[in-house]
């Protein structure tokens, strides 16, 4: 019970201490998993299909996952050695492209077109293009945070340290999966096999998902074990193990990916 109670009124630290732009995005981020929830419920009760690009799976899916991310990075951030005005600036942007990404997948499904590689109309070629710029924001915003992960910070701790680093690689992967996702298909689309792109999409989807929280996962385990008996160096064992496995885990679906969609 004491160990719960701690963990418990760690987690509300980050909320009191947490500066105006954290607490913001910690909410947006609940806001955005709850979307999700909402598409989740809607797909139970009304037996509606969960494949095919214009399912109400990917409101769902996105909702969470973008959520989960958001609420993620304003978390780290608090780990990572960089100024308050940077800090608002970086987690201020992924917000917004977090929330333009989601609401415009929305706004697809509920029209019952796919919101990807879909330029079938004027509306459709410039909800594309806006998600595909929000794409480009998202990248520079993880580049920027990988690089003040790998910056020197003798505040965090080697098992930290190690999450955060391996957790942003991960998370570099992802969006590179996501981009050659969209490259692909979009090569696919300008040829004339509009199956085709959804199909790349499809195949290269677990490589880009599986990678995607490992900068949930990692850091959020060190965290965890702060809570145990395990001194700085047995915590540090323990996260290395875990990337490592991790890491082989994810290369093997990223392999198996790969091979399904060429």
């Amino acid at each position: 019970m004491e160990r719960t109670a701690g963990i418990l009124a760690s987690a509300r630290a980050f909320w009191t201490l947490g500066q105006p732009v954290e607490r913001t995005c910690y909410a947006i981020g609940a806001l955005l998993v709850v979307s999700g929830l909402v598409h989740l419920a809607i797909l139970v009760v009304t037996g509606s299909t969960w494949e095919g690009p214009v399912s109400l799976r990917k409101p769902l899916t996105f909702g969470v996952s973008f959520g989960l991310t958001l609420i993620t990075m304003s978390w780290v951030s608090s780990f990572l050695r960089m100024t308050d005005r940077t800090r608002r600036i970086l987690l201020g942007a992924f917000a917004v492209a977090c929330v333009v990404e989601v609401a415009l997948i929305t706004l697809q499904a509920w029209r019952g077109v796919p919101s990807h590689l879909n330029m079938s109309t004027s509306l459709d070629g410039l909800v594309a293009r806006v998600l595909a710029a929000g794409g480009v924001v998202l990248v520079a915003f993880v580049l920027a945070m990988t690089a003040a992960a790998f910056r020197e910070n003798a505040q965090l701790e080697p098992g930290m340290r190690l999450a955060l680093r391996a957790g942003f690689v991960g998370l570099i992967v992802a969006e590179a999966a996501g981009g050659a996702m969209i490259a692909l298909g979009v090569r696919q689309v300008i040829a004339g096999h509009q199956q085709a792109a959804y199909f790349i999409a499809t195949s290269l989807k677990p490589a880009h998902a599986v990678t995607m929280h490992a900068i949930l996962v990692l850091p959020l385990l060190d965290w965890l074990l702060t809570f145990t008996r395990l001194d700085a160096r047995r915590r540090f064992r323990a996260v290395l193990a875990v990337t490592l496995t991790y890491g082989l885990a994810a290369a093997g679906v990223i392999a198996a990916s790969i091979v399904a969609t060429f």
